[in-house]
């Protein structure tokens, strides 16, 4: 059965911020072969990027409610829409951002239409699932009928397998990519780090929502020791978040909120500059309750742009760089680990310059789109 028409639903979508959304977004765009359409969440800015965007984006006009009495109306109002286009368009097949809320929608339309569904995972949402007796129903039965599940890395497709009893051959991997013409090493500039607040740091960055499984709340407790050490040290966090207040509260309390800085959410042109003028890259990741970093794309940017990373040992983190060659990767749930990793790269310049030639050598031979379009090709085609 052909599946070059495709509906792809997600809830996150840029311009949303959020890495699941931007990866689809990224993915996508990149398959002019497949007749895609977009139905996504509402956000911030949605009309102009919609106008822009390659393939066309529709969007359903408020997020899905939780399931029950209250969410029913959003649910249905999806539904419809799904059902719209796959008796319209004759879709082929629907893409699911999520196993929910999206792939509940769809699991509902496939009942009507026969059109079956793949979804997406990404990791941190099925041990969210998994903590509740409703979700975990729902969710079991959204995987269980899916024609596909695309994993995001061999550790969700191991949670798929040994917690949601899922057979292997259901289950592909297609991990995130990196754009590596825009991702890519540039020379220290004075100017550029003046404007940044940089001048005469050595700077450690992190990029992400300002949430505890990211492990910015690690970073700062481990500053007093980096401190001790590279006393012109500099820790800039771009993302904002809950934990905001808190990191503030931390890093007065620690007395180093003079190393500290709050970038908030870097639109694209800036973001590559912080990775290309920071020092050392950090996601110092731990699993925190259910959530856990089910990838993490900006490990994958950072070392593009020629950066060497240093990351937790939780979820699925270890899948995008290679410890001891591009970074290090550490157990993150204790400050003094992690201050000994980023104290021994920051003192070491060269090994700092190897392991990031290295980083960008391997963002280019494994997560490239050059790489990842033809076997995404082969998974939705069949090919």
């Amino acid at each position: 059965m052909s599946r070059h028409r495709i509906l792809l639903v997600t809830e996150v979508f840029p311009p949303r911020h959020g890495g699941s959304g931007r990866w689809l977004w990224e993915l996508y765009r990149r398959l002019p072969a497949l007749d895609v359409r977009v139905l996504a969440g509402p956000a911030a800015g949605a009309p102009a990027f919609d106008r822009a965007a390659p393939l066309p984006i529709e969007r359903f006009g408020s997020m899905f409610g939780s399931w029950g009495a209250r969410g029913l109306p959003q649910y249905g109002a999806v539904v419809r829409r799904i059902l719209r286009d796959l008796r319209g368009e004759r879709r082929d097949v629907v893409h699911c951002g999520r196993c929910l809320p999206e792939g509940l929608a769809a699991s509902i339309a496939s009942r009507l239409t026969g059109v079956p569904f793949w979804c997406f995972a990404h990791g941190e949402e099925l041990t969210l699932a998994a903590g509740s007796r409703e979700l975990r129903w729902l969710a079991s039965r959204v995987l269980g009928r899916a024609e596909r599940i695309v994993a995001n890395s061999e550790h969700t497709k191991r949670l798929l397998i040994e917690q949601w009893r899922l057979p292997d051959d259901r289950i592909a991997v297609l991990t995130p990519g990196v754009d590596i013409e825009r991702f890519r090493p540039a020379a220290i500039d004075p100017v550029v780090r003046a404007r940044l607040g940089w001048q005469g740091r050595r700077v450690i960055l992190t990029v992400g929502a300002l949430q505890r499984r990211k492990g910015q709340d690690m970073l700062v407790r481990a500053l007093p020791a980096i401190r001790a050490r590279c006393p012109d040290v500099r820790y800039a966090m771009a993302g904002e978040g809950w934990e905001r207040a808190a990191l503030e509260s931390l890093a007065a309390s620690l007395g180093v909120s003079d190393c500290v800085q709050f970038v908030g959410v870097a639109d694209d042109a800036a973001l590559v500059e912080l990775y290309q003028q920071c020092d050392l890259f950090a996601l110092p990741n731990r699993q925190v309750g259910w959530d856990f970093e089910g990838f993490g794309i900006v490990l994958l940017e950072a070392q593009a742009c020629g950066r060497p990373v240093v990351t937790g040992t939780s979820g699925g983190t270890g899948e995008t760089m290679r410890d001891g060659i591009t970074g290090v990767r550490i157990a993150c749930e204790e400050p003094e680990p992690l201050a000994a990793a980023c104290i021994d790269l920051l003192e070491d310049p060269v090994r700092r310059a190897r392991l990031g030639e290295q980083a960008r050598a391997w963002a280019i031979e494994h997560f490239s789109w050059d790489v990842l379009v033809p076997r995404a090709m082969a998974l939705f085609t069949g090919t």
